[in-house]
């Protein structure tokens, strides 16, 4: 058993829960989010007020599952991101688990 973590934008929601479908993973939860991105000086300093940051709104999934079904959640990913017009790609990681109850 693994941790899968997935982020996106917000827009981005209903795909992810499709890919989870078509991995298999049925049980997860999730979690409203704000993503930030490092931004240029120039930019930064363009804004009415410099001083805040705002993020985007994003969303992170993540369930404990096994790692075939990761690993065609990770195919189903990259196929998808494989064909975005965006700058924003759907984000996974896998962290093993030692132990569990």
């Amino acid at each position: 058993m693994k941790l899968v973590i997935v982020t996106a934008v917000e827009d981005f929601q209903k795909d992810v829960l499709k890919l989870f479908r078509q991995a298999n993973i049925e049980s997860f939860s999730s979690s409203d989010i704000d993503g930030y991105k490092n931004v240029p000086a120039v930019l930064a300093t363009s804004s009415w007020f410099p001083g805040e940051s705002s993020g985007n709104e994003s969303i992170l999934f993540f369930s404990f599952t096994e790692e075939t079904n990761i690993d065609l959640l990770f195919k189903l990913i990259e196929e998808f991101n494989s064909h975005m017009e965006t700058n924003n790609p759907i984000r996974a990681i896998v962290i093993p688990i030692e132990k569990s109850i």
